[in-house]
């Protein structure tokens, strides 16, 4: 499992000065560390015993041990607990796919997002579906503010989390989101579900309302996955959220005039074959009116509309 590690403090030119050359800078911890990692890279297939690889390696056998034992934890690694070998875990697919994803849509997204941040003083995201996990793939905001997210970050793709990532996507998808194994006990309130598929496929874009429960449901859900949720809580994270869209908001119904508490508003970019391949979110974390609600869906649908021209996709026909 990919946990988010500490930010680091950004590396000035001061820095990379004070240290010598930089780039020439060495940690051998790290580089044993990158060293195993390679070494199995290298040979996808096979696995290896804690003595074979300590061996081929160089490694004291302790050594060795703790790099292994660290890796699995976070899921960059697998140990088959009866040969008592490892080979490469999941966390490595969700790693390589951001990336390839990351240099196919990062630079392009990018700009739109630093656009919308600057003319909304807002903090900006984009993410996908990466494997079986939601990943965050890029973070803009305001200078001095505090981040929402970090570029890195996942998030178990599973009701009732990930229902921007196939909402304006085929029925098919959304059937198939919907039958995943929930991370949380969920209730399927099928009607409201299709008044939120219908409501947002006219839009272009979903409102999520600001509530303390829903805030604190994403910031507990970072970086795990359902099997790492003790059953106690699992009922109480199921307590924040039961149904899929519940917290989307329809502002077109709500008292004129008056604002609505929003989280956050999302619109989807499309790959060539008309699906879901980013998920631009625009948060807002404020009350706003129901005008202005619209003024922001509308530029942020621009945005994912200018990001999927400039990838070569298409919206779905539907």
């Amino acid at each position: 499992m990919v946990r988010p590690g500490p930010t680091a403090a950004p590396i000035s030119d001061d820095d990379e000065a004070a240290s010598g050359a930089g780039s020439a800078r060495r940690s051998p911890p790290t580089e044993r560390v990158v060293q195993v990692l390679d070494h199995l890279v290298a040979h996808p297939g096979a696995r290896f015993g804690l003595s074979e690889l300590a061996r081929e390696l160089g490694l004291s056998k302790p050594t060795c041990l703790g790099i292994l034992g660290a890796l699995v934890d976070a899921g960059y690694l697998m140990r088959d607990p009866a040969g008592k070998t490892y080979g490469l875990g999941p966390a490595l697919i969700v790693a390589g796919r951001a990336a390839q994803r990351g240099f196919a849509a990062g630079p392009v997204a990018h700009k739109h997002l630093a656009e919308l941040s600057a003319r909304f003083d807002a903090a900006c995201t984009a993410s996908a579906v990466v494997g079986d996990r939601i990943a965050v793939l890029d973070v803009v905001g305001p200078r001095g503010a505090t981040a929402t997210a970090r570029v890195g970050e996942v998030y178990p793709f599973a009701p009732p989390v990930g229902l921007m990532y196939v909402l304006w996507d085929t029925d098919q998808r959304l059937e198939r989101w919907l039958r995943r194994e929930p991370t949380l006990p969920v209730h399927l309130d099928r009607p409201r579900l299709q008044r939120v598929v219908d409501e947002c496929r006219r839009t272009g874009y979903l409102v999520e309302s600001l509530t303390p429960g829903g805030r604190r449901l994403y910031a507990l859900m970072a970086g795990v996955v359902a099997h790492d949720l003790a059953p106690e809580l699992r009922e109480l994270l199921g307590e924040l959220v039961s149904s899929p869209g519940e917290r989307v908001l329809f502002p077109e119904e709500g008292p004129a005039g008056r604002p609505l508490a929003v989280n956050l508003i999302a619109a989807p970019a499309f790959d060539p074959d008309g699906h879901q391949s980013l998920v631009l979110v625009l948060h807002v974390e404020d009350e706003i009116d129901a005008a202005e609600i619209a003024r922001r869906g509308a530029a942020l649908v621009e945005a994912a509309d200018a990001i999927t021209a400039e990838l070569g996709g298409r919206r779905p026909e539907r």
